[in-house]
C-alpha cells in the first residue's frame, strides 16, 4: 500500500511517500508563510518524481500537531480534500507520535516545547506507546514537566532539554523531530476512525463565538 503523509504543523513543509514499511521518497522545503500556494506542486511533484499520482495512494497521513495553528489547518484541510477526491482513507498522527521512531518497543514520552521564553516556559508532552498516544496531549510548565520526569526510564525525545539543568543528565533524553516519514511509516498500523484528521490544539482559540440569545 502506498501512503503519503505531510508535515505543515512547523516552518518546514514536509511529504512523504512509503509503501509497505519501505521509504520511496522523502521531501521538505522551509516555508514560514504561503504553504497554503505552494503544498499542492510540492506534493504533485514528489509523486511524479516517484512515476505515481493521487490514484495509486492507498492511505494518506498528517500531522495534526500541536504546532502552528495555520500550519495544522493548512495540511489537514489538504489531506481532507484528497481523501474526498481519492477515497483513500486519511489518518491523523500528532506531532508527539510524528517524533518517535515507528515499531520502538515499550513506552516513551514526547516533550515538545511550546512557549520558549523563561520563566514560562512550557512543553507539550504525550506518552506513547506502541507508536500511538496512551493519552490526549497536554501542556505542562517547567516545575510540572521536572516533577513527572522524577525517576523516569523510559526514552524521552525532548527539545528544551537544558531547561531541566542537572536532571537533564539523569534521563535518557534523546532528539524530538516530528517528521511526515514517520507519520507515514506509522499511518499503516493506525486506524483511521481511531486517528482522525483532526488538528490537535492545546490551547483553547482565543477568540469565542458569542453566546446565542434567546
Amino acid at each position: 500500500m502506498l501512503i503519503l503523509a505531510l508535515n505543515t504543523a512547523f516552518t518546514t513543509m514536509e511529504a512523504a511517500l512509503v509503501r509497505d514499511g519501505e521509504i520511496l521518497a522523502d521531501a521538505r522545503e522551509t516555508l514560514p508563510r504561503g504553504q497554503e500556494k505552494a503544498l499542492p506542486g510540492f506534493v504533485e511533484a514528489l509523486l511524479k518524481e516517484e512515476g505515481a499520482g493521487f490514484g495509486d495512494v492507498g492511505r494518506l497521513a498528517v500531522v495534526t500537531g500541536p504546532g502552528s495553528f495555520t500550519g495544522l489547518r493548512i495540511g489537514v484541510a489538504y489531506v481532507r480534500g484528497l481523501a474526498l477526491v481519492t477515497g483513500a482513507p486519511a489518518v491523523g498522527v500528532t506531532s508527539l507520535e510524528a517524533a518517535i521512531p515507528a515499531g520502538m518497543e515499550g513506552p516513551s514520552l514526547g516533550c515538545l516545547m511550546a512557549q520558549r521564553r523563561p520563566p514560562d516556559q512550557t512543553w507539550w508532552v504525550q506518552g506513547i506507546s506502541e507508536d500511538a498516544g496512551i493519552a490526549p496531549v497536554q501542556e505542562v510548565g517547567l516545575a510540572a514537566l521536572s516533577a513527572m520526569l522524577e525517576g523516569f526510564h523510559a526514552p524521552i525525545f525532548m527539545d528544551g532539554a537544558e531547561a531541566l539543568g542537572d536532571q537533564a543528565a539523569k534521563l535518557d533524553i534523546r532528539p524530538m523531530r516530528p517528521s511526515a516519514v514517520t507519520a507515514a511509516l506509522k499511518a499503516a498500523r493506525f486506524d483511521p476512525a481511531r486517528h482522525p484528521p483532526t488538528p490537535v490544539y492545546a490551547r483553547e482559540p482565543d477568540a469565542t463565538l458569542p453566546t446565542p440569545k434567546n
